[in-house]
Order: structure tokens, then sequence, then C-alpha cells
């Protein structure tokens, strides 16, 4: 299975979140256009058929990734790369 780039999945919710913000403030069809396009996308990257289920597996997916970061990370600071050329 893919697992789509959390880069990506990160921008798709900031713009999402965005989105959804200005159709509240005020309603204009381009954002209504925009906001259905960044939700079917958000649904395609995720596997899903509704926002909601794929602002879930998103939210997962980002914080899956930091936690493996944690794991990875050296306490000392240290990347574990040699010095030497």
């Amino acid at each position: 299975m893919l697992v789509p780039d959390p880069k990506v999945v990160r921008q798709l919710l900031t713009r999402y979140a965005t989105l959804r913000i200005a159709q509240a403030e005020r309603h204009a069809s381009a954002v209504s256009r925009e906001l259905e396009d960044v939700s079917y996308t958000l649904c395609v990257m995720m596997g899903t058929s509704r926002i909601e289920d794929a602002i879930v597996r998103a939210d997962a997916l980002l914080a899956e990734g930091r936690t493996a970061a944690r794991r990875t990370a050296d306490p000392d600071g240290e990347s574990g790369l040699s010095l030497a050329v």
C-alpha cells in the first residue's frame, strides 16, 4: 500500500482548515469549489470516502511520523554519521 507524503498531507490539512474558515466567514463559490477539491484530494490520498474519516487518518499518519522520528532520534543529539571523509 502506498503511503502519502506527510508534507503533502500536512499542506492539504492546512489548506482545508483555511478554506473552512474562509467559508464560515463569507460564502463564496470559488472557496466552496476549492474546498470540495481539497476534500476530494484528501479522501483519495487517505483512501476514504468521507472527509471526516480522511482527516482522522491524516492526523494518525502525521502522529505516526512524529512518533517514529522520536524513536530514531539519539538522546545525545548525535546523528550517528561519521565525520570522516
